[in-house]
């Protein structure tokens, strides 16, 4: 599927002052909250679910801005990194000819990436599945210990049998919300999850011999 790419001035130059951002003031520590986040998982699966749920290109010019501001945050801290997101958002997106109006709209895209997540229209629907779009996907044990250490590096340490249940309590208590996420995810999402279990059991049987 060819997808289509959104190039007005406002936007371009909008998300190279994100990538600069990124790129140059996020912690090294950040092993999964990194550019490639961004780059490589978040904007991809938002570009593909736009084209799928057949996003205009007004709207998709509003989704594509959130996807590369979502986690600009970061650059100051990473609790309540989305309001940061935000914030930073209306400061800089009038300077690339934003409305106020179109702000309003990244504002809830944006903020419909919180845990747990509740979004209320379709753009916010699909940015909560492109944020979290690795669940369902084929490298999600990679992306998974990217996320561990990232956790371990703030002082959240975790025993094997910890992680698992950690992880499996999440993928249970998680939900794609647009129709075209589910039926490109969640069957690999539930393979996950029994593979999760299945660590999880070997695990605990490790811990009793």
């Amino acid at each position: 599927m060819e997808l289509l790419v959104v190039k007005t001035p406002e936007f371009e130059h909008a998300k190279e002052y994100s990538l600069n951002r990124l790129k140059n003031e996020l912690s090294p520590l950040l092993i999964y909250h990194n550019p490639e986040h961004t780059l490589n998982d978040v904007v991809p699966a938002a570009e593909r679910l736009a084209s799928l749920e057949k996003v205009e290109d007004d709207d998709r010019f509003l989704l594509l801005t959130a996807a590369y501001y979502h986690d600009l945050g970061f650059v100051r801290l990473r609790q309540g990194h989305e309001a940061v997101s935000i914030e930073i958002a209306e400061q800089i997106l009038p300077q690339f000819g934003y409305s106020d109006v179109q702000i309003m709209v990244i504002r809830g895209v944006i903020q419909a990436t919180c845990i747990p997540q509740s979004p209320t229209n379709l753009l916010e629907r699909i940015m909560a599945d492109a944020d979290l779009d690795y669940l369902g996907r084929g490298n999600f044990w990679e992306r998974s210990k990217d996320l561990r250490l990232e956790l371990e590096n703030f002082g959240e340490k975790f025993t094997d049998k910890d992680w698992y249940i950690y992880q499996l309590r999440f993928i249970q208590s998680h939900q794609y919300f647009t129709v075209s996420e589910r039926m490109l995810r969640d069957g690999k999402k539930q393979q996950h999850l029994l593979e999760i279990q299945h660590q999880l059991d070997e695990a605990i049987l490790l811990k009793r011999t």
